[in-house]
């Protein structure tokens, strides 16, 4: 489905972020394997935490998942299973195109005494699973898979699993969360060293659950831990406010405030990268919710210039460079993004189709194999892109055409469902279209 964007008058008003992907794919898997029942509020009701609920009711975990209240995201309540519990399914495991789900789920299956595939969709196929593979083989497990061992479909055949201790090639939440849960089930202890700080909700979770959670700078250890089952409020997604802020920092009549976002300090490089361009973000009620902080935004128009951006921060903003693209083509000066080759393994090369839609809309840049320079001025011209069934790619376009100096149309719009289901609806509320 093709969609149009172009500039409103004005963006104005308040609305509640959707909960936050990350911690609702773990709240759910984490509950599943615990003892007892428990509720998750404000669920992320993207495609992709539906795969891990397709998963886990297929494995034997009794879920039901009911709508919440109004501009909220849905409840469910999980009667875990126990760490040992989880059953051998009748059925392919299908992820989707959800990489959180289907690395996490590695995690999960690894060492089992039953036989598990595991797969998804044309973009999930394609994307780098040897990262998680390699270290569970390492740990113990029997697993195959396509493409030389790198590639999905995966197949678990059991295995025991061991501790091992693991020096993470590159800056992953989901590789480290992978192997923190196979630890919850080896014998030994579990060390995973990695390169750079990495969301860290999985530590935090499991920590409220009574695992055995031990965090020394960069270093996290764990070993055999039962789970007590946990009730978690899921704060709003700041990867999905990062659009927000950014609609509301390059366009030239806005003020608009993001309630419930999380700002968990793992999550926060976004903050600091446009907080360097010179957008002014005001956090208001700061709180803290079911162990993570939580904050109201308040965003109005800014004055943009372009930034140096690199190093420590990628990995704490890695999902919203594609909406960064924007903000900085809307900059004074340029803007250039190193150390970000990760962008070309996510749902599409990010980098790749970033650059097409800059070229479409006259936005001068160059591309480097682990990044881009964009060479801003405030003009974004009429352009059509394609989004590659990537949700932030097509997200970040309709920013771009919030802010364009005309229209920019957006061939398979639909991708925004894997993970903001409500988004052209939020849109429409702060252009004050009535739908």
């Amino acid at each position: 489905m093709a969609r149009e964007v172009s500039r409103p008058k004005r963006l104005r008003g308040a609305i509640e972020i959707p909960g936050d992907k990350s911690i609702s794919h773990r709240a759910v898997m984490f509950n599943a394997i615990a003892n007892g029942s428990a509720t998750v509020t404000n669920l992320s009701g993207g495609a992709d935490c539906t795969s891990t609920i397709g998963i886990l009711r297929a494995m034997g975990v009794e879920i039901q998942r009911s709508a919440g209240p109004a501009g909220r995201g849905d409840t469910i309540h999980i009667t875990g299973v126990g760490m040992h519990g989880l059953a051998e399914p009748i059925e392919i495991l299908d992820a989707g195109n959800s990489g959180t789900t289907t690395r996490l789920m590695c995690g999960l299956l690894a060492g089992r005494p039953i036989m598990t595939v595991i797969t998804g969709d044309d973009s999930l196929r394609s994307r780098p699973m040897g990262r998680v593979i390699n270290p569970l083989r390492s740990m113990g497990a029997e697993i195959s898979a396509r493409g030389g061992g790198r590639l999905a479909p995966i197949v678990f055949h059991g295995g025991d699993l061991h501790g091992i201790e693991y020096d993470m090639p590159v800056a992953s939440a989901q590789l480290k969360s992978c192997l923190l849960l196979a630890g919850l089930r080896a014998t030994g202890s579990t060390v995973i060293n990695q390169p750079d700080v990495t969301r860290d909700h999985t530590e935090r979770i499991l920590a409220g659950m009574g695992a055995v959670i031990e965090v020394n700078g960069l270093a996290v250890t764990t070993s055999a831990s039962e789970l007590s089952a946990a009730d978690v409020e899921v704060p709003g997604d700041v990867s999905s406010a990062a659009f927000w802020i950014v609609a509301a920092a390059a366009h030239p009549d806005a003020d608009i405030t993001l309630s419930n976002v999380g700002i968990n300090p793992t999550r926060t490089g976004i903050f600091q990268v446009l907080g360097g361009m010179g957008v002014e973000i005001e956090f208001v009620n700061q709180r803290t919710v079911a162990g993570e902080p939580v904050a109201d935004l308040h965003v109005r128009s800014s004055d943009l210039k372009g930034v140096d951006i690199g190093g420590d921060v990628i990995p704490l903003m890695i999902d919203e460079v594609p909406v960064v693209a924007v903000a900085a083509a809307m900059a004074e000066g340029t803007t250039k993004i190193t150390e970000a080759a990760e962008l070309r393994v996510k749902e599409s090369d990010r980098i790749s189709a970033t650059v097409a839609w800059l070229k479409a809309a006259g936005v001068e840049h160059e591309e480097a194999e682990d990044g881009l320079t964009i060479h801003g001025g405030g003009r974004i011209q009429s352009a059509v892109a394609d989004s590659f069934d990537d949700h932030r790619i097509a997200m970040s376009l309709a920013i771009a055409g919030v802010v364009s100096e005309g229209t920019i149309g957006i061939e398979r719009a639909e991708s925004v469902d894997i993970s903001y289901p409500t988004f052209w609806r939020d849109l429409n509320t702060l252009s004050g279209v009535v739908a």
